[in-house]
């Protein structure tokens, strides 16, 4: 097991946090009106009494970006996540289908899916976590069957009380980054 110092992690998020608004302001220079409007149900914007165009405009761009910049930036907290357990448990980028990061840890796998927050997926989303965690497994096992592996939903910020999920565990925020880099 190895060890990581603040500093490290100051220097990757220096290194690394210009490509979160480099991806963002790339995605604004892309932007079209049209493609907004397409997706937006007309009849909200009624109901809100939107009657400026600058003001449905503002308010177009304001929940494009916000949804734009959640996702950038969970790419960088999960860059985060693998680049600080590969430092304290040598663990890597998975290369199964759904799972981000795998490490070994006192004789068990664990394979883990990153996720910015608790509040992250609808009930078909994280079915599909649950089959990826499955699938995983049995792909893991076929290579060693007495492998130990535990699956994990590890959520960048946020909390859960009961993170126990039955096949799966789910630690969030403070939980998350103790669980796997301590």
């Amino acid at each position: 097991m190895g060890s990581i110092e603040i500093a490290e992690v100051s220097e990757y998020v220096k290194e690394n946090i210009g490509s979160f608004h480099k991806a963002r302001l790339e995605r604004i220079k892309t932007l079209k009106l049209n493609t907004i409007l397409r997706r937006k149900n007309p009849y909200l914007f009624k109901a809100k009494n939107i009657l400026l165009a600058q003001d449905l405009v503002r308010i177009l761009l304001d929940a494009y970006l916000s949804s734009q910049e959640e996702a950038i930036f969970g790419g960088f907290l999960e860059g985060l996540a693998i680049f600080i357990n590969k430092k304290v448990y040598g663990g890597w980028k998975s290369s199964a289908q759904g799972i981000d990061l795998e490490f070994d840890k006192d004789g068990t796998r664990f394979i883990i899916a990153i996720k910015s927050g608790p509040n992250w997926g609808n009930s078909s989303q994280i079915r599909k976590m649950k089959d990826d965690f499955r699938k995983a497994q049995k792909t893991l096992r076929t290579s060693n069957s007495n492998l130990h592996i535990v699956a994990v939903n590890g959520c960048c910020y946020g909390r859960d009380s009961k993170p126990d999920k039955g096949d799966y565990f789910k630690y969030c925020g403070q939980t998350f980054w103790e669980f796997h880099f301590r």
